[in-house]
């Protein structure tokens, strides 16, 4: 079954429009004065030439693979040309899992070309993987294709315009850190993540300060976060979890790699994580930790989103305020069939107004990521996953619910008055925007950080409910489903939550206004980038 969507069809055409202006002529006492005053300009001597500006400093930015890496990556590029007077270039590395999609206009590529206003990218070659086994782990691949690119990066920071101010390599990019001692500048960190994350990695490290060379130690079970939840071992990011695990040993020689960093930016603000930033403070001030600078949040402008889909929006229009649920699990998320016929029934029971991006299901029984899969052959793109939803359900629900296929302006939808709650699988950028524009969220994580995540979001900032999956198979029940979308948009909690959200809505607009905590947290680096770069400029001189 396979029945027709109202965004099936996209809509691409713009109207333009064009003013013309009629050039008015000065009268003729007007055009004497004008003559005159250019016979007296061609007397006097020409004005003196303004001097030239000095170049601005140049910050060398490198993002791995992924959407979630990159989108942010790009809005600290933005924000540093139009806010803080540098030039930025972004580097990219390709993902060596996604194939060539010409007509992908959602593909990082797509979002990134659509983005980089005001610096340059630049996507370095792709490197051969082929030694690698089909079936390691998306970690060792990852890990294995920054080293190999790492070459390629030298040639394109070593070629940098000077006067070079920083080069600045994401969480997994830290093994080119070495790059900024070989040419003498600043090597600072971005960590698209929270801060929350980063104390987890910073755990992980200091469990191992001690060990014998090739011994790797399990986190503590339950291991305590600075605002004093509990992470326990079934919810810590995927690659923690078993240390006998080769990903393991490349994730703690990737954060002792941190230590090298001169600082770090979190795509996070203070009032979202206090207790971490205090504490990450204290720990640079005993010197056991490089400075942290909390950054964020670095959340697009729903102006970015694709216009193709404007029938998203004009459906959205037509709903009463806070009324929609939206349902999204990321780019890259899947859930089983079976999942996803328990969440559309719970859709149907709950009684609310709901927009859900479906995406195809796994057929393997589990809720995992899509990312990183080299040669899924299973399925062409012309599969259709409206296809795998219960039979009559979109017709049951056309009144009060929408089903799109695969994508939706996210941003746009979290942004809409029409939006009331968010079933979200944590990933980092959703749960930013999400806050950034107001709408508490369903916690349903699936893969990488986003478990703890869910257990910082609900049991730490209060801006999430998180359902209960079955003990017996993983899945969240339709009972489950429905109740807990009817607590977080009728109940006693959902009102506690709802309000907190709010709260923390105001916090991230002041984070980034002129005397923001995060704006002033990024000034102070970028001021110290620009002095590093003068004076190497004073010194080549």
């Amino acid at each position: 079954m396979s029945p027709s969507s109202p965004c099936r069809t996209r809509h691409s055409a713009l109207l333009r429009c064009y003013t013309a202006t009629r050039r008015t002529h000065a009268p003729p006492l007007q055009r004497s004065m004008e003559s005159s005053s250019a016979i007296i300009a061609a007397d006097a001597p020409p004005p003196p030439r303004p001097e030239q500006q000095p170049p601005r400093p140049h910050v060398v930015l490198v993002a791995s693979p992924g959407a979630g890496h990159l989108n942010p990556m790009a809005e600290l590029a933005r924000r540093l040309v139009a806010h803080h007077s540098l030039a930025v270039t972004l580097v990219t590395i390709p993902d060596p899992s996604a194939g060539p999609k010409p007509n992908d206009s959602h593909s990082a590529a797509a979002t990134l070309s659509s983005t980089a206003t005001g610096f340059t990218t630049i996507v370095l070659p792709s490197v051969p993987l082929d030694d690698l086994p089909a079936d390691a782990p998306i970690g060792t691949v990852l890990f294995e294709l920054i080293a190999r690119s790492i070459p390629h990066l030298r040639d394109v920071v070593a070629a940098a315009s000077p006067p070079l101010a920083a080069l600045v390599p994401d969480l997994f990019t830290a093994a080119t850190l070495p790059l900024a001692a070989e040419l003498a500048v600043p090597g600072y960190l971005f960590i698209p993540a929270s801060l929350t994350a980063l104390h987890v990695m910073r755990a992980l490290v200091e469990l191992h300060d001690d060990a014998s060379l090739g011994e790797h130690r399990d986190l503590p079970d339950p291991l305590l976060f600075p605002c004093g939840a509990a992470l326990r071992h079934e919810d810590v990011p995927v690659g923690m979890e078993d240390s006998k695990a080769p990903v393991y040993a490349q994730i703690v020689e990737e954060g002792r790699r941190y230590r090298l960093a001169a600082g770090l930016l979190v795509n996070t603000f203070y009032e979202m994580e206090p207790a971490a930033v205090e504490e990450f403070k204290f720990a640079a001030e005993r010197g056991t930790f490089p400075p942290v600078y909390p950054v964020g949040p670095f959340v697009r402008s729903s102006s970015e989103e694709d216009a193709a889909s404007r029938c998203v929006t004009e459906w959205l229009d037509r709903q009463p305020n806070g009324s929609v649920v939206y349902v999204s699990f990321g780019s890259a998320g899947s859930l089983s069939v079976e999942q996803t016929a328990e969440l559309a029934a719970g859709l149907e029971e709950s009684g609310h107004r709901f927009l859900w991006v479906v995406r195809m299901p796994s057929l393997d029984g589990q809720n995992h990521s899509d990312m990183g899969k080299r040669g899924d052959l299973s399925r062409g793109e012309e599969d259709d996953p409206l296809a795998w939803l219960p039979e009559g359900f979109l017709d049951r629900t056309s009144g009060r619910g929408l089903a799109v296929r695969s994508w939706a302006p996210q941003v746009a939808v979290l942004s809409h008055p029409a939006t009331g709650a968010f079933v979200s699988h944590c990933g980092w950028n959703s749960t930013l925007e999400s806050v950034s524009y107001g709408v508490p969220m369903v916690a349903w994580p699936l893969y990488a950080e986003q478990r703890m995540n869910a257990v910082f979001l609900s049991e730490s900032v209060g801006v999430a409910l998180r359902p209960c999956a079955r003990v017996s198979d993983g899945v969240i029940g339709r009972e489950e489903v429905a109740a807990a979308v009817r607590e977080l948009m009728e109940g006693e909690k959902g009102r506690a939550v709802r309000r907190r959200t709010g709260e923390l809505r105001q916090a991230a607009d002041m984070a980034w206004a002129p005397e923001g905590s995060s704006r002033r947290a990024m000034e102070e680096v970028a001021e110290r980038w620009r002095a590093a770069a003068l004076g190497r400029e004073e010194v080549r001189q």
